[in-house]
């Protein structure tokens, strides 16, 4: 009962051996063969083959019997199996397919372009496609990209005397700087420096509106020969903005233990695209503000600073602040705190008091600037703030409230900014008048 289904053809199989069939068989074949020899020949190949499949099934129908699974859930492990099959094959035609069409897409003759190049929006995948099809690593498209960013070359000399210990450098000219300004020019100088030591920097004169300015200038480092390799002499091109930040349009980076400094070096080199470093901490200050109306009378704190930038070589600074009282671009008055030494976190608590009426206000700025001492050599400038009505921000609000609440002192930190910025926001608001 439980295999009706494939009994069947077990039983015609064997109804084959009877007596009956054979003995009909065999004068039919001996006619056949004396009539039509090659007739019998195929119809006894064609027999023999039934009888092996017949045998071949009947097995297999045995084995089968054996398994004690029903009709059903062999017809369903068989549908799953043959649709496992059928999805191996699907995906590997696909695979096969897809590796034609890429192979199709990446090529292109040497002046040829590919239309993923004009099409905006492309996956990381696709990159990495491009990548795989052009065979270009990240390196080398770096290299095409810096080729394609002309940003200008620079002609430079370097002397070293050896008996005075003394590095020359020599600015000659720029060629072909990149435009920086909306009339398709530039207002370059170049900055020269021996990294690591920031302290000791010098400047270029500014050529307006030029893209081929000639510099001819020479700077003097005194470095000891043994200090020379671990330096590493860096020229920076910059475009000169009154009002804003400076740009910088590229740099030569020259490690020194690469240069033989035995004989004058005179040559041109690209520039190269400079890192764009993360704005450099310069610490901050804590002034108080107090102002008496009716005495016409302005008192700034210096209270205190904290995390100032290391300006020598100890890894400290000699700190001391200055106060400039500005109106209409002019230097009204400017008053000093004593130098504190060797220290990053100074403390004050100094005051200085100016006589400005109350309708003069309104048109005066308050600048205060830190500086390190230095004994021999001027005094280098780590960060500088103003407060005023024309401020912005916290010197803005410092301000405000200070005129909101007369007669008492207002503290508040600053974050020092780079002298130059704050030198450049001070004409902006001048050049508006």
């Amino acid at each position: 009962m439980k295999f009706n289904l494939f009994r069947r053809p077990q039983a015609m199989a064997a109804a084959e051996p009877t007596s009956a069939p054979t003995m009909t068989m065999a004068p039919t074949s001996a006619a056949m063969s004396t009539s039509a020899p090659e007739t019998s020949g195929s119809n006894n190949t064609e027999i023999s083959k039934n009888d092996m499949f017949e045998e071949i099934k009947s097995k297999f129908l045995n084995e089968i019997d054996k398994i004690p699974l029903p009709p059903w859930a062999l017809i369903a492990i068989a549908v799953v199996a043959a649709l496992l099959i059928l999805t191996c094959c699907f995906c590997i035609i696909k695979k096969c397919c897809c590796k034609k069409k890429k192979n199709k897409k990446g090529k292109k003759g040497k002046d040829g372009f590919n239309m993923k190049n004009m099409q905006g929006g492309e996956t990381h995948q696709d990159d990495d496609d491009d990548e795989g099809e052009t065979g270009l690593t990240e390196e080398e498209k770096e290299e095409e990209e810096k080729e394609q960013e002309k940003l200008g070359k620079l002609q430079y000399s370097i002397d070293y005397d050896f008996e005075n210990t003394k590095l020359t450098i020599g600015i000659l000219q720029a060629a072909d700087l990149m435009s920086m300004d909306s009339g398709g020019t530039s207002d370059p100088y170049v900055k020269v420096l021996l990294f690591p030591d920031k302290k000791k920097k010098f400047d270029t004169k500014v050529h307006k509106k030029t893209l081929n300015p000639v510099f001819n200038e020479t700077f003097v480092f005194k470095v000891p020969y043994e200090e020379l390799g671990g330096k590493t002499l860096v020229m920076s091109v910059y475009d000169y903005d009154r009002f804003s930040k400076h740009d910088v349009i590229g740099e030569v980076k020259l490690p020194m233990n690469t240069i033989d400094l035995g004989r004058p070096i005179e040559e041109w080199r690209d520039l190269e695209s400079a890192d764009q470093e993360e704005p450099e901490k310069l610490g901050d200050i804590c002034i108080s503000l107090r102002y008496v109306p009716t005495a016409g009378k302005l008192t700034v704190c210096i209270l205190e600073a904290k995390n100032l930038k290391k300006m020598d070589a100890c890894g400290l600074s000699d700190p001391y602040v200055k106060i400039q009282l500005l109106q209409g671009g002019k230097r009204l008055k400017k008053k000093k705190t004593t130098v504190k030494k060797n220290t990053l976190n100074p403390y004050y608590n100094e005051s200085f008091s100016f006589e400005i009426p109350l309708e003069q206000m309104q048109k005066i700025l308050v600048a205060v600037t830190v500086f390190d001492y230095d004994k021999i050599g001027k005094n280098d400038a780590i960060g500088k703030i103003f407060v005023g009505s024309k401020a912005t921000g916290l010197g803005l609000k410092h301000w405000s409230d200070m005129l909101a609440n007369p007669r008492r002192p207002i503290a508040q930190w600053h974050p020092l900014q780079p002298e130059e910025e704050i030198d450049g926001q001070l004409a902006s608001l001048n050049a508006k008048k």
